[in-house]
């Protein structure tokens, strides 16, 4: 299959790539790493008119250290996710999330942008922004610029808040804290194919006692799932092997994922909790608080 014929515009900034948007509207797309909406484009399941490539907007790849977080440019490459040092030493989450992400070709082309405009259930970028409690700043036709937190971002199946003429612009991330640990745990059939279901996990750990853990889940529901009840379960006590035990049944609770040809309903129920106990239990390992 080909894409049906659009138009190709190659903004250089900011402000050329809004005036496209403006003029195009719902008719025009925004192309960032290509890896989601080339494939919809060649199966027709997308037929933009306008197709407006950013990857000649240079000031919107970026990584830098801002007050207490991490800012972040919606062109940023995933594989710089994963190799910046900057990121490994100060969000380190979010460097394992995006080394999961497809293949090594795939991550030099695709974006956290990319990621998290698509919002498949299923992918990395979505559910790493949740477990971070991630702001997304996104900029409007009338050049007013928003921060919407990850956890009304994302809405359903493929969809977001942003509005036909909307850019995101970049992602704001609180730095760990110190007795920080993360891990990632993904099942899927083949390395590099999407997750069946898969957990993050970011805990902090202070005196032994757990003071903070923030749990997402993925390919569980028609977005990425942040597991509250889960993480809420582990604040404030010692990360015992029960505790986690614990939180793994209500990470499953609350997956809500769909019956399809990979995985029944409840299969990826139970991977869930199971993903997420083993996920917590690195987690609170990397941190210097091993389950007792």
């Amino acid at each position: 299959m080909k894409p049906v014929a659009f138009d190709y515009f190659d903004p250089r900034t900011v402000e050329e790539t809004m005036a496209l948007l403006t003029e195009h509207g719902g008719d025009g797309k925004l192309l960032a790493g290509g890896q989601s909406l080339v494939p919809l484009m060649n199966f027709r399941l997308a037929r933009p008119s306008a197709l407006i490539d950013l990857n000649g907007v240079e000031e919107l790849a970026y990584i830098r250290e801002g007050e207490g977080c991490l800012e972040i440019g919606a062109m940023t490459r995933d594989r710089d996710l994963e190799e910046s040092v900057l990121i490994r030493e100060k969000c380190g989450l979010l460097a394992l999330a995006s080394s999961w992400i497809g293949h090594t070709q795939i991550r030099n082309r695709s974006t956290i942008g990319g990621g998290a405009a698509h919002n498949d259930p299923a992918g990395e970028i979505p559910s790493a922004l949740l477990a971070l409690d991630a702001g997304i700043l996104i900029r409007n036709a009338a050049g007013e610029v928003r921060e919407e937190a990850a956890a009304d971002f994302f809405v359903t199946y493929l969809t977001t808040t942003l509005e036909p003429t909307d850019l995101r612009m970049s992602f704001r991330i609180p730095v760990h804290p110190p007795g920080s640990g993360f891990a990632v745990q993904e099942f899927a059939r083949r390395s590099g194919d999407f997750a069946i279901a898969g957990s993050m996990a970011l805990v902090t750990v202070e005196g032994g006692v757990c003071k903070r853990a923030s749990v997402s889940l993925m390919g569980v529901g028609p977005t990425a799932v942040r597991a509250v009840r889960a993480s809420e379960s582990l604040g404030g006590a010692e990360p015992t092997a029960a505790r986690i035990d614990e939180a793994a049944r209500l990470a499953g609770e609350e997956a809500d994922p769909d019956e399809d040809i990979h995985a029944t309903a409840a299969f990826r129920r139970d991977l869930a909790g199971r993903l997420t106990r083993a996920c917590l239990t690195e987690a609170f390992q990397s941190a210097g608080g091993s389950p007792g």
